[in-house]
């Protein structure tokens, strides 16, 4: 049986994790929110919508009306974007030459699974994916191995049998928790001590990442 590859999507398909942050940062200098930028960066890249309320509220306090700002971060993606993020260099490649290669392909996302399938289907992307699993449907956010768990068994695949793209170190920390195959291909956030160790690969893009996986078996198998 081939292996299967499971991707993240904020970071990994899109390039969302630096313009969400460049979204709230308008908002952050709107209602003076000191150091936004910083703390986003560095305390909610890879993590579920409800875990990052829980942070941001952790640290400016319970009082922070953080429902009012998301939803004016929200309105300045959406009036930059709408539902076409810019995708990350080589994703539509990687992607066709996985699908030849007759590997099953899932996307794990800590976003939700509405705004997912929007956002795939908005950029021509859906169909290459035989699951789709958003971070609604998993009791603990990443860290935690369950979304790619919950992705392995909708695939049918053995865990030890999946290949991980991610660019967090959330991310990485869940699917080597999930004993899972990591793929760091950093974006935000530069691979420290813990993630050399943790990941398989530390790859520069998404280009390497293909030819990494050719590299493990994962050839196109139509002619």
């Amino acid at each position: 049986m081939t292996n299967a590859v499971i991707f993240d999507m904020d970071g990994v398909i899109f390039d969302t994790e630096r313009i969400w942050i460049e979204c709230w940062s308008p908002v952050g200098q709107a209602h003076g929110i000191r150091d936004i930028e910083k703390v986003l960066r560095e305390q909610c890249v890879g993590i579920t919508a409800a875990s990052m309320k829980a942070n941001l509220l952790e640290t400016y306090g319970a009082d922070f009306p953080y429902d009012q700002y998301v939803k004016e971060a929200i309105a300045v993606f959406k009036a930059r974007y709408g539902l076409t993020p810019p995708m990350k260099p080589g994703v539509e490649t990687l992607l066709r030459f996985l699908r030849e290669s007759g590997a099953p392909l899932a996307l794990a996302s800590s976003t939700g699974t509405k705004t997912i399938r929007a956002e795939l289907a908005a950029s021509g992307l859906l169909a290459f994916f035989d699951v789709i699993t958003g971070g609604e449907e998993v009791g603990r956010s990443k860290p935690a191995p369950d979304i790619f768990l919950l992705a392995a068994r909708r695939l049918g695949v053995e865990p030890a049998r999946c290949f991980v793209i991610e660019d967090s170190y959330n991310g990485i920390r869940a699917a080597r928790a999930a004993g899972m195959r990591p793929i760091m291909v950093p974006d935000l956030l530069a691979p420290d001590g813990e993630m050399r160790e943790t990941a398989e690969a530390i790859l520069p893009s998404l280009d390497a990442a293909r030819d990494y996986l050719r590299g493990q078996g994962l050839e196109p198998t139509k002619t």
